[in-house]
């Protein structure tokens, strides 16, 4: 579920949605979500000053910390 919560937020973001790539490491109490982009997309989902990954992150917390979870987004080029 939180695997395509974040692709729902991720996609419209980039130029190249087909090349978003989240790859989920399950641990026993966080979540670690790994997102690649298409060349050119990083840019737009880290935004100015990092704010458009800051909120992206900040959604994440608030929809895993709902079920009862801990999730971390690491955006990796």
């Amino acid at each position: 579920m939180l695997k395509e919560f974040l692709e729902t937020i991720v996609k419209p973001i980039v130029d190249k949605p087909d090349e978003v790539n989240i790859s989920e490491v399950d641990g026993d109490s966080v979540s670690i979500f790994e997102l690649r982009v298409g060349s050119g997309d990083l840019g737009k989902v880290i935004g100015k000053q990092g704010k458009n990954a800051q909120s992206i992150r900040t959604l994440l917390s608030a929809v895993s910390a709902k079920e009862g979870k801990r999730s971390l987004l690491e955006i990796i080029e």
